[in-house]
């Protein structure tokens, strides 16, 4: 039997991982709880995931240095909005420090106190169940307990920029055939 190794730390040069990871397209979402006081904080991320359909639980990661994280950790509840192709504006906006990002942004407060940007294709009210480190990020894992969605394009990030998702035609998803000229 062999003896167990701690694995080697690896050196990247942090841009270059960086850059390597934006190859994976991902969706974009607004993030949002309240404080205690009633405060409300939200942000763009795109590290949203399912976790699991039994029990309902999903995940996403905030920086260990952003601002909100006091917020988040007081919290017992998040929200996320999935966000809308036409919803550019508002990724960007709550991506950058503001003094108050919901200024001019149509909301409603849900079941469980958390903002739901009117206008996106999903909103999910999540119970935080715990958090974890990775990192410099902390890892939030919630059980989702109300969702609601309708059917339209969403906003998608790849390769350091937002993009727009068209799904594949039936005939572009089929393999090309060769056709013989000569017929």
């Amino acid at each position: 039997m062999g003896t167990a190794h701690e694995p080697a730390t690896a050196s990247f040069d942090a841009r270059d991982l960086r850059n390597a990871l934006g190859t994976f397209a991902t969706g974009v979402a607004i993030i949002t709880t309240r404080d205690p006081q009633g405060r409300l904080y939200g942000l763009t991320g795109n590290s949203f995931s399912s976790v699991s359909l039994d029990p309902p639980l999903v995940l996403w990661s905030l920086s260990c240095a952003a601002p909100s994280l006091p917020a988040f950790r007081e919290a017992t509840h998040f929200g996320v909005n999935v966000l809308a192709m036409e919803q550019h504006e508002l990724a960007v906006r709550f991506a950058r420090p503001h003094s108050d990002k919901f200024e001019g942004v149509q909301y409603t407060l849900g079941a469980y106190g958390v903002p739901l940007v009117e206008g996106a294709p999903a909103h999910f009210e999540c119970r935080i169940v715990d958090r974890y480190y990775g990192g410099d990020h902390e890892i939030f894992l919630g059980q989702v307990e109300r969702f609601s969605y309708i059917r339209k394009p969403t906003l998608l990030f790849c390769h350091g920029s937002y993009h727009r998702a068209h799904p594949l035609d039936d005939d572009d998803a089929k393999p090309s055939r060769a056709r013989n000229p000569t017929g």
